[in-house]
């Protein structure tokens, strides 16, 4: 599959890491260094757009590494990015750890994944059919 992208910043283009690598890197793009504290969320531009065939998704997630070395994620994980959209693509970034955390141009602060996705027709009904479950949710398998 071929996705259409325009690059605006000095950054490389999103590539597979690995082989098996099912996530491309997203690079932040801005001027200067950006600094998100404890708890702060941000709005971290990337300089890349996007035409998504559609019928496909581009998901944000956050990247591992920075999840767990820093506390670093996405507050909406995983983010949509619809087929429609034209607009320069941008992360939200959280800060979860109790120490400041520096966004600098060039590094990698998520990873998008491209998603095929079904439309589904939503019927109205009185009564859903039962199953051995019903209504336990939150806990009702287990611990």
């Amino acid at each position: 599959m071929q996705i259409r992208i325009i690059n605006k910043s000095n950054n490389p283009l999103p590539a597979y890491e690995t082989s098996g690598s099912a996530g491309m890197d997203l690079r932040a793009f801005v001027s200067e260094e950006v600094e998100l504290k404890p708890l702060e969320r941000k709005l971290i531009p990337t300089g890349l757009f996007l035409e998504i065939p559609e019928g496909y998704e581009a998901q944000l997630r956050p990247r591992s590494g920075l999840a767990f070395k820093h506390g670093i994620s996405l507050p909406n994980t995983p983010a949509t990015i619809d087929s429609d959209y034209r607009g320069e693509i941008k992360i939200a970034l959280i800060n979860l750890s109790n120490e400041v955390f520096i966004v600098k141009n060039g590094e990698r602060i998520a990873q998008m994944i491209i998603a095929k996705h079904e439309k589904a027709e939503l019927v109205q009904v009185e009564e859903l059919n039962e199953t051995k479950r019903g209504e336990g949710g939150f806990g009702s398998t287990g611990k």
